[in-house]
């Protein structure tokens, strides 16, 4: 399942590309007048059904970025210039992940936007290797649904040590296309 918006009157308006999203926007749109309450109401449905997100940033922004995978807690703080968004986009930046540890294993839940070096893939995996000499492959999650015009993706991951990770080791998280094309990557210490 995926789900894409685009920013249009400072608010996200659900493309049709899931039934699901579009009926429930269709429905609200009907019973609720305020235009604000149905985007909310459809982001947070979006949101729990998972998936990948298909932002629309400013060209100076996604060039700062391009080819990075920026790690955060939660969504891309939003400056009032590009310049400003920036610097923000930069002290939010996670370069640590502490994981929360249940029943013995360590979960390690994040928010990632990939500003991709290129477009073209409707299919991404999201690679973690050991950040090490030997590059050694550790674990993966498939990405389905990404929008191929799209050079902005954000979602949200959720990992845990029986998928391979280990506390206290270093990552290097890589996006990569079905043809082994790296179009996003970043370092992560997992704590």
């Amino acid at each position: 399942m995926s789900r894409y918006y685009s920013v249009s009157d400072s608010r996200f308006v659900p493309r049709v590309t899931f039934p699901g999203i579009f009926f429930v926007w269709l429905v609200l749109e009907v019973l609720m007048s305020s235009r604000r309450l149905v985007s909310a109401v459809v982001i947070a449905a979006a949101v729990g059904w998972g998936g990948i997100v298909s932002a629309e940033m400013s060209a100076s922004v996604t060039s700062a970025f391009k080819g990075e995978l920026v790690i955060t807690k939660g969504e891309l703080p939003e400056g009032k210039t590009d310049k400003d968004t920036i610097v923000k986009i930069k002290s939010e930046r996670l370069k640590e992940l502490t994981g929360d540890a249940k029943d013995d294993v360590v979960y390690w839940h994040f928010h990632y936007t990939a500003f991709l070096s290129k477009a073209g893939a409707s299919q991404l995996k999201m690679e973690f290797y050991t950040n090490d000499k030997d590059k050694k492959f550790v674990a993966d999650n498939r990405l389905d649904g990404v929008d191929p015009k799209s050079l902005v993706l954000s979602g949200d991951i959720s990992i845990n040590e029986d998928e391979g990770l280990s506390k206290g080791k270093t990552y290097l998280i890589k996006l990569v296309t079905d043809k082994d094309v790296t179009v996003a990557s970043t370092p992560l210490v997992m704590k």
